[in-house]
């Protein structure tokens, strides 16, 4: 018999909002999430503004949420450098440089690629800097190795494929960080028994696979992302498909999930 719940992650991008725009409903379902005293963690691979701009935004927006509850594979990515030592050319978006201004000490001894959802330094000269950092023997390090991600103009290609194609030329092969490893749920999830939590996300993969494969049991949602037949995709499916997180939560109050 599956264990009470006790605790939540919660995807962002996609699950919670598009960009600026709040998918109905959300704010208020999680507001009973937190009055049925359940511990909550927005575990997130957005990688396109630093910590500090996504709490900002997400407060604006008009979610209840304190910036320590947000995991992110961006927090993930700098502890990892900081841990190993690491030089590192970043390819990441300027707006998620504050998380990692004070890591690069010397441009000219750079020893790791790290690699986020950096659509404005996905050019050739940027790639090809970085091509040559891993044919000279430097790490790939992928912050996370999404396939695309959901715009309000329609799905848009995230750093999977450039990462796949760094790999490809050089030889090298990333070292992913974010989801959807066991090593990020888990350090997600601290001390609490991955059987007592429970995944909401609409990432087949990243979301529900990655939870699954840690223990947690995890609850597909069919908005941002998600496209008719996700669920087919992975074996063992998700424990719950729903419309939306607002479907989500009434089924973990509701029914245990």
């Amino acid at each position: 018999m599956a264990k009470k719940i006790t605790t939540v992650l919660i995807d962002l991008s996609g699950t919670l909002h598009i960009d600026n725009t709040v998918i109905p409903g959300v704010v208020q379902a999680l507001n009973r999430l937190r009055n049925a005293n359940l511990s909550i963690k927005f575990v997130t691979n957005t990688t396109k503004e630093s910590s500090n701009c996504l709490y900002r935004r997400l407060t604006n927006l008009g979610f209840d949420l304190q910036k320590e509850e947000i995991f992110s594979s961006l927090a993930a990515a700098r502890k990892l450098i900081v841990s190993r030592q690491l030089n590192p050319m970043l390819l990441i978006d300027p707006a998620a440089m504050e998380d990692f201004e004070d890591l690069v000490k010397d441009d000219t001894a750079l020893n790791a690629v790290v690699v986020g959802l950096a659509p404005s330094r996905f050019n050739y000269d940027e790639l090809n800097k970085a091509f040559r950092l891993l044919l000279d023997g430097a790490l790939l390090i992928a912050i996370h190795e999404g396939r695309y991600y959901k715009r309000p103009d329609g799905l848009a290609l995230g750093p999977g494929a450039f990462i796949k194609g760094l790999e490809y030329s050089s030889n090298a092969k990333a070292e992913v960080v974010g989801k959807p490893t066991v090593g990020f749920f888990k350090a997600a999830l601290g001390e609490v028994d991955p059987t007592e939590a429970v995944m909401i996300g609409d990432d087949v993969r990243d979301d529900v696979a990655g939870a699954q494969a840690a223990g947690i049991r995890g609850i597909l949602v069919q908005t941002g992302k998600y496209r008719t037949g996700d669920e087919n995709t992975i074996i063992p499916g998700p424990a719950k498909v729903c419309a939306s997180f607002v479907q989500a939560v009434e089924n973990i109050l509701d029914n245990g999930i």
